[in-house]
Order: structure tokens, then sequence, then C-alpha cells
């Protein structure tokens, strides 16, 4: 009967699109990228700061669960509804509110997608460097929910470092502003940065003020094979020890390089153990002596040849590697169980070798990948948890 009455509340709010309500409808908005799925019993699609509030007192006055979702590309389970009730979907609340580019900041709402944002800025010369790999599908909002990161997190950080204020809705219904429009504010408690990686815990996002990059004028990509895992975790360690840094530095182990082989047109020489992409960006000038400085680095520690992308469909040849890898482990192990683990860049090379032991004692092939340059290895265990 809440429910009922609740839903009958909700088509009542002044200008809030009509929520879906049947289970066709509802379900595609049971599931996110885990393997989790539950059926809420509406879908809600806020256009504004003020809807979102509305909703969020009806939920509470109805004690019904309230369930935030973005676009649903997150792995960990945090948009399934699990107890039902109402999702409220950001997608409709995806406009730039606001663009200042003598104050290097833009406003949305954030349901807008990163690529949205990007795509945006690119004419006007700038960039908002979190850059996930689902970059053209995920909202700004899940984003900060999940403090996203991606390849450029070696140079750029993480989403936490990009975001000035925020305005939110707690979860009792009361509006929330954070942060201010400028880069120094040092007064009182950081709420911004505790609600970035909250995972929607402690407010839903509404709008978010995002701190801006000047676009790079060029880029240089680079792939390095080693003939082993060792020999590429060290050359990672030496590349960060020295002061020029990728603004992209991407490791795959001997099993993921087999795991192409096998799926993929990709080839490599056959005693390659390890490989590593790199970018580096800056100033045109400056980025062929930058790429040799990182060549000699290289080529220090059992590199069987460092490859340079001259254009552009070179440079996607070179990525497409990395982007063959996520389909051919679907197709090897559809329910693999994966975790990202992060560790100080210079105990890569134990970590990798723990996962090398752990995978021939328990007899379950482990495919190793990810942002070396930050540490952050993704850990896939290519088994059916069934």
């Amino acid at each position: 009967m809440r429910r009922k009455q609740l839903i009958t509340d909700l088509q009542a709010i002044a200008g809030l699109p009509p929520p879906y309500t049947q289970a066709e409808e509802c379900a595609v908005y049971g599931y996110d990228n885990s393997r989790r799925q539950y059926l809420p019993d509406a879908v809600a699609f806020p256009l504004s700061h003020q809807h979102i509030l509305e909703i969020c007192r009806l939920c509470n006055q109805y004690h019904i669960p309230l369930t935030v979702r973005g676009r649903g590309t997150a792995t960990t389970g945090a948009a399934v509804p699990v107890k039902g009730g109402i999702v409220l979907s950001m997608e409709k609340m995806n406009q730039v509110v606001d663009f200042q580019p003598q104050n290097r900041l833009l406003r949305v709402q954030c349901g807008i997608t990163n690529q949205q944002v990007q795509d945006y800025l690119k004419p006007h010369g700038f960039f908002w460097p979190p850059d996930p790999g689902s970059a053209a599908f995920c909202s700004v909002g899940g984003n900060i929910a999940c403090n996203a990161a991606g390849p450029k997190a070696v140079k750029y950080g993480s989403t936490r470092d990009y975001v000035l204020g925020l305005q939110a809705v707690t979860g009792d219904g009361r509006s929330l502003r954070t942060g201010s429009d400028t880069t120094k504010g040092v007064v009182g408690y950081d709420l911004t940065r505790l609600l970035i990686g909250s995972e929607g815990s402690l407010a839903i996002v509404s709008e978010a003020v995002l701190k801006l990059l000047p676009l790079p004028a060029g880029k240089i990509t680079m792939q390095a094979l080693f003939d082993s895992v060792r020999s590429a975790t060290h050359a990672i360690s030496a590349i960060m020890a020295q002061p020029l840094i990728p603004c992209a530095l991407e490791f795959i182990d001997h099993h993921a390089i087999d795991m192409i082989r096998a799926y993929s047109r990709v080839s490599f020489p056959a005693n390659t153990g390890a490989l590593l992409m790199l970018e580096i960006d800056g100033d045109m000038d400056c980025l062929p002596g930058q790429a040799q400085q990182l060549q000699q680095v290289l080529r220090q520690s059992g590199c069987l040849e460092v490859k340079i992308a001259r254009n552009e469909a070179e440079v996607k040849a070179l990525w497409q590697t990395r982007k063959a890898l996520s389909p051919a482990l679907r197709k090897v192990a559809p329910k693999k169980i994966n975790e990202d683990v992060v560790v100080p860049v210079a105990h890569i090379p134990n970590l990798l070798q723990y996962l090398d032991d752990l995978a021939r004692e328990y007899q379950i092939q482990i495919v190793n990948f990810g942002h070396a340059g930050n540490g952050n290895i993704h850990v896939n265990l290519l088994t059916d948890p069934d």
C-alpha cells in the first residue's frame, strides 16, 4: 500500500517525467556491471536538484529504499536495488550548467557522461583528467561515487583531484553544498573529498564543479616488449624513479599475452614475457627528447623491442593489444572473478610472483594487467565461481 501511494505521489511531482512502474521497464534498471540483479518497484528520472529532494523526502516518508544509479557501468553492485524500492536514475540530468574558461572550471549535472564532458571541452582546449575504461558510457556522478581514475592516473591522479565542489542531497532529504568555485579553499572540513568515493552511501550528488586542465599540445605512444614479467616490472620502477612522468603506463603479463595471441589477430615474438604501453604528453618540441629518454630507461631491463607510433593509425594499432584483452577474457571465462589490487610500485614484482605462486598452488589460471604507473593491477581469476 505504501509503495502504491509513493508511486502516486511521484507522479504528482511537478515537471518530473513519468516513473517506470512496469516490471519489464524496471528490470533494465535492476543491475549494473556486477552479476547482481534485483527488481525495483519503480524507476524515477529527476531533471533537477529539487526533484531529487522531493523524491528523497517521499522515500523517507514512506520508508521505501532508494538506490541511486548513474549509467550502471561499475562492477561493485552499488547501483543494484537489493531491497527493491525506487531506483533514482540520473541519466536525464545531463546538462552543462556553467563553463568558466578563465577560472578553468565546468559545472555539470551529474548524469552527464565522461565522454560528453570531454567532447564539450575539447573545442575550447581543455579536458577533465579522469578517464576510466568506460568513459564513453559512465556518468560524472558515477566517477565521483567511486573516485574513478584510469590509465592517466599515473600522471594526473583520480576524480578526487579534479572536483572543486558539489551539490548534494543527504539521505534524510536535506540540501547540501560543499567546496567552492576556487582552487584554494582551506577553511573548514573537506566534505567534497569525503563524498567522493563514498559510493552514494553519504549523499546523492546532483551537480559538480569540475577542475579543468589545458589539453596537451601533443602526445607520443610507445609499446615495449620484455623477456619476462620481472624485467617489465623493474622497468616500471625505473620509469617511476626518474623525473619524466608518462601520462599512461599500462602493464600486461605473459598470461594475458597468450590470451591475446589465441583470441585476436595481434601477434608478438615467441619469447615475449610481458608488455608495457606508455604515453607521454606535453609540448611538441619537448616530446621527441622525452621519448628518447624513456627508451633509454626501458632498454636497460630485458627489453626486446620498443615501438613508437608515427601516426594516429599506429596509435590505434598499438592500443588494440590492450583493447583485445577484455573480450578475450570474457570468451575464456564469462564468470571470471576480477579484483583491483593496489600496491606501491616497487612491490609490483613481489605481487605478481605471489599471484603466480597462488595460480600454481590452486590450479587456477590468473591473468594480470593494469595501470602499473600507480601500482593498480587488475587480477583476473579465470574460473567459474558457481
